[in-house]
Protein backbone atom coordinates (compact mmCIF):
# COMPACT_ATOMS: atom_id res chain seq x y z
CA UNK A 1 0.00 0.00 0.00
CA UNK A 2 1.08 3.29 -0.41
CA UNK A 3 3.12 5.90 1.71
CA UNK A 4 2.38 8.00 3.67
CA UNK A 5 -1.46 7.51 3.15
CA UNK A 6 -2.75 4.02 1.94
CA UNK A 7 -5.16 3.36 -0.45
CA UNK A 8 -7.35 1.75 2.13
CA UNK A 9 -6.10 1.48 6.06
CA UNK A 10 -4.90 -1.79 7.01
CA UNK A 11 -7.40 -2.28 9.27
CA UNK A 12 -10.06 -1.99 6.74
CA UNK A 13 -8.37 -4.58 4.60
CA UNK A 14 -7.84 -7.26 7.26
CA UNK A 15 -11.44 -6.24 8.08
CA UNK A 16 -12.71 -7.41 4.37
CA UNK A 17 -10.24 -9.75 3.74
CA UNK A 18 -8.56 -11.73 6.75
CA UNK A 19 -6.25 -14.00 4.73
CA UNK A 20 -5.11 -10.54 3.13
CA UNK A 21 -1.12 -10.10 3.43
CA UNK A 22 -0.75 -6.01 3.94
CA UNK A 23 2.81 -4.37 3.70
CA UNK A 24 2.52 0.35 3.92
CA UNK A 25 5.64 2.03 3.87
CA UNK A 26 4.34 3.63 7.51
CA UNK A 27 6.09 2.35 10.67
CA UNK A 28 3.49 2.44 12.68
CA UNK A 29 1.63 -0.45 10.84
CA UNK A 30 3.17 -4.25 10.23
CA UNK A 31 5.19 -5.35 7.65
CA UNK A 32 6.92 -2.04 6.66
CA UNK A 33 8.77 -1.62 3.48
CA UNK A 34 11.02 0.53 2.89
CA UNK A 35 14.05 0.61 0.89
CA UNK A 36 16.57 0.91 3.56
CA UNK A 37 15.86 -2.76 3.87
CA UNK A 38 18.16 -3.06 1.45
CA UNK A 39 20.02 -0.53 -0.76
CA UNK A 40 22.54 -0.08 1.71
CA UNK A 41 23.42 -3.60 1.61
CA UNK A 42 23.52 -4.44 -2.09
CA UNK A 43 25.70 -0.73 -2.08
CA UNK A 44 27.92 -2.64 0.33
CA UNK A 45 27.80 -5.66 -1.26
CA UNK A 46 28.40 -4.43 -4.38
CA UNK A 47 31.31 -2.34 -3.76
CA UNK A 48 33.45 -4.72 -1.44
CA UNK A 49 33.73 -7.06 -4.89
CA UNK A 50 33.95 -4.24 -6.96
CA UNK A 51 31.41 -4.54 -9.02
CA UNK A 52 30.67 -2.79 -11.97
CA UNK A 53 27.32 -3.14 -12.20
CA UNK A 54 24.41 -4.40 -10.09
CA UNK A 55 22.66 -6.94 -12.13
CA UNK A 56 19.15 -8.80 -11.35
CA UNK A 57 20.88 -11.89 -10.11
CA UNK A 58 22.48 -9.15 -7.18
CA UNK A 59 19.06 -7.79 -7.07
CA UNK A 60 17.29 -11.52 -6.45
CA UNK A 61 19.81 -12.11 -3.92
CA UNK A 62 19.30 -9.20 -1.72
CA UNK A 63 15.34 -10.43 -1.98
CA UNK A 64 16.15 -13.89 -0.85
CA UNK A 65 17.89 -12.85 1.70
CA UNK A 66 15.76 -10.49 3.38
CA UNK A 67 13.43 -13.25 2.72
CA UNK A 68 15.29 -16.04 4.83
CA UNK A 69 15.77 -13.62 6.92
CA UNK A 70 12.24 -13.24 7.94
CA UNK A 71 12.21 -16.70 8.76
CA UNK A 72 15.42 -16.67 11.49
CA UNK A 73 14.59 -16.00 15.25
CA UNK A 74 16.84 -12.94 16.35
CA UNK A 75 19.10 -13.43 18.67
CA UNK A 76 18.84 -10.84 21.97
CA UNK A 77 20.69 -8.53 20.08
CA UNK A 78 18.46 -8.48 17.25
CA UNK A 79 15.76 -8.48 19.04
CA UNK A 80 16.25 -5.09 20.51
CA UNK A 81 15.16 -3.84 16.92
CA UNK A 82 11.74 -5.17 17.58
CA UNK A 83 11.04 -3.43 20.87
CA UNK A 84 11.45 -6.19 22.98
CA UNK A 85 9.05 -8.35 21.16
CA UNK A 86 9.81 -11.60 19.66
CA UNK A 87 8.55 -11.69 15.95
CA UNK A 88 7.32 -14.96 14.01
CA UNK A 89 7.10 -15.21 10.72
CA UNK A 90 3.16 -14.51 9.79
CA UNK A 91 0.61 -11.97 8.73
CA UNK A 92 2.06 -9.48 10.41
CA UNK A 93 6.07 -9.98 10.32
CA UNK A 94 6.20 -10.79 6.43
CA UNK A 95 9.54 -8.50 6.45
CA UNK A 96 12.68 -8.11 8.83
CA UNK A 97 12.60 -4.45 10.74
CA UNK A 98 14.69 -1.91 8.58
CA UNK A 99 16.73 -1.39 12.08
CA UNK A 100 17.59 -5.18 11.98
CA UNK A 101 21.02 -5.05 12.66
CA UNK A 102 21.50 -9.23 10.58
CA UNK A 103 20.38 -7.07 7.54
CA UNK A 104 24.01 -6.33 6.82
CA UNK A 105 24.97 -9.79 7.64
CA UNK A 106 23.01 -11.45 5.44
CA UNK A 107 22.10 -9.20 2.09
CA UNK A 108 25.62 -7.66 1.78
CA UNK A 109 27.66 -11.04 1.03
CA UNK A 110 24.02 -12.69 -0.96
CA UNK A 111 24.79 -9.54 -3.39
CA UNK A 112 28.94 -9.68 -3.36
CA UNK A 113 28.47 -13.71 -4.44
CA UNK A 114 25.64 -13.35 -7.02
CA UNK A 115 28.13 -10.48 -8.03
CA UNK A 116 31.25 -12.47 -8.24
CA UNK A 117 29.12 -16.09 -9.41
CA UNK A 118 28.10 -13.47 -12.99
CA UNK A 119 31.31 -12.04 -13.40
CA UNK A 120 30.76 -8.59 -12.67
CA UNK A 121 32.84 -8.75 -9.78
CA UNK A 122 36.46 -6.83 -10.63
CA UNK A 123 37.79 -7.67 -7.10
CA UNK A 124 36.13 -11.31 -6.60
CA UNK A 125 35.63 -12.54 -2.69
CA UNK A 126 37.42 -15.81 -2.66
CA UNK A 127 36.69 -16.42 1.60
CA UNK A 128 33.40 -15.71 2.28
CA UNK A 129 33.68 -16.58 6.02
CA UNK A 130 36.11 -14.14 6.51
CA UNK A 131 33.84 -11.45 4.71
CA UNK A 132 30.86 -12.35 7.14
CA UNK A 133 32.98 -11.69 9.97
CA UNK A 134 34.51 -8.76 8.84
CA UNK A 135 31.16 -8.00 8.29
CA UNK A 136 29.97 -9.18 11.94
CA UNK A 137 33.07 -7.55 13.71
CA UNK A 138 31.77 -4.09 11.80
CA UNK A 139 28.42 -4.27 13.69
CA UNK A 140 29.09 -5.72 16.67
CA UNK A 141 32.39 -3.96 17.86
CA UNK A 142 31.86 -5.95 20.87
CA UNK A 143 32.44 -8.89 19.27
CA UNK A 144 36.30 -8.00 18.52
CA UNK A 145 37.16 -9.16 22.60
CA UNK A 146 35.53 -12.11 22.18
CA UNK A 147 36.30 -13.61 19.18
CA UNK A 148 39.67 -15.46 20.23
CA UNK A 149 37.46 -17.22 22.27
CA UNK A 150 34.46 -18.24 20.36
CA UNK A 151 37.64 -19.51 18.15
CA UNK A 152 39.03 -21.28 20.83
CA UNK A 153 35.91 -23.06 22.22
CA UNK A 154 35.08 -23.87 18.30
CA UNK A 155 38.25 -26.01 17.50
CA UNK A 156 38.56 -27.13 21.37
CA UNK A 157 37.49 -30.77 21.98
CA UNK A 158 33.49 -30.89 23.01
CA UNK A 159 32.54 -29.34 26.27
CA UNK A 160 28.85 -28.40 28.42
CA UNK A 161 28.08 -25.17 29.54
CA UNK A 162 26.03 -24.76 32.44
CA UNK A 163 23.53 -21.50 32.26
CA UNK A 164 22.21 -20.95 36.10
CA UNK A 165 19.06 -18.90 34.82
CA UNK A 166 17.65 -20.82 32.09
CA UNK A 167 14.29 -19.33 32.04
CA UNK A 168 15.73 -16.18 30.79
CA UNK A 169 15.09 -14.93 27.74
CA UNK A 170 18.44 -13.81 27.30
CA UNK A 171 19.87 -17.34 28.12
CA UNK A 172 17.05 -19.03 25.82
CA UNK A 173 18.75 -16.93 22.97
CA UNK A 174 21.98 -17.37 23.81
CA UNK A 175 21.83 -20.99 24.12
CA UNK A 176 20.34 -21.72 20.36
CA UNK A 177 23.26 -19.32 19.36
CA UNK A 178 25.92 -21.59 20.93
CA UNK A 179 24.57 -24.77 19.16
CA UNK A 180 24.32 -23.11 15.93
CA UNK A 181 27.68 -22.13 16.46
CA UNK A 182 29.15 -25.56 16.94
CA UNK A 183 30.55 -23.29 20.42
CA UNK A 184 29.51 -25.65 23.26
CA UNK A 185 26.72 -27.94 24.40
CA UNK A 186 24.61 -26.16 26.55
CA UNK A 187 22.63 -27.59 29.86
CA UNK A 188 20.06 -25.01 31.60
CA UNK A 189 18.93 -24.89 35.19
CA UNK A 190 15.30 -24.11 34.62
CA UNK A 191 11.62 -25.44 35.27
CA UNK A 192 11.02 -27.33 32.46
CA UNK A 193 7.54 -26.65 31.61
CA UNK A 194 8.66 -22.43 32.06
CA UNK A 195 11.50 -22.67 29.38
CA UNK A 196 9.15 -25.17 27.52
CA UNK A 197 6.50 -22.10 27.31
CA UNK A 198 9.14 -19.05 26.72
CA UNK A 199 10.99 -21.32 23.82
CA UNK A 200 7.63 -21.65 22.19
CA UNK A 201 7.01 -17.96 22.58
CA UNK A 202 10.10 -16.48 21.40
CA UNK A 203 9.35 -18.59 18.30
CA UNK A 204 13.36 -20.78 19.35
CA UNK A 205 13.48 -24.01 17.76
CA UNK A 206 15.88 -25.79 20.33
CA UNK A 207 14.28 -28.45 22.44
CA UNK A 208 15.20 -29.62 26.14
CA UNK A 209 16.67 -33.29 26.13
CA UNK A 210 17.38 -32.75 22.61
CA UNK A 211 19.62 -30.44 21.88
CA UNK A 212 20.46 -28.95 24.99
CA UNK A 213 20.51 -30.66 29.00
CA UNK A 214 17.92 -29.71 31.78
CA UNK A 215 18.36 -29.30 35.26
CA UNK A 216 14.95 -28.77 36.78
CA UNK A 217 16.07 -27.09 40.44
CA UNK A 218 12.92 -27.85 42.01
CA UNK A 219 13.69 -31.97 41.76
Amino acid sequence: LANPNPEIMPEAARAARPDAMICTGRSDFPNQVNNVLCFPYIFRGALDCGASAINEEMKMAAVRAIAALAREEPSDVAARAYSGETPIFGPEFLIPSPFDPRLILRIAPAVAKAACETGVATRPITDFAAYIDKLNRFVFRSGLVMKPVFSMAKTSSAKRVIYADGEDERVLRAAQVVLEEGIAEPILIGRPHVIEVRLKRYGLRIKAGVDFGLINPED
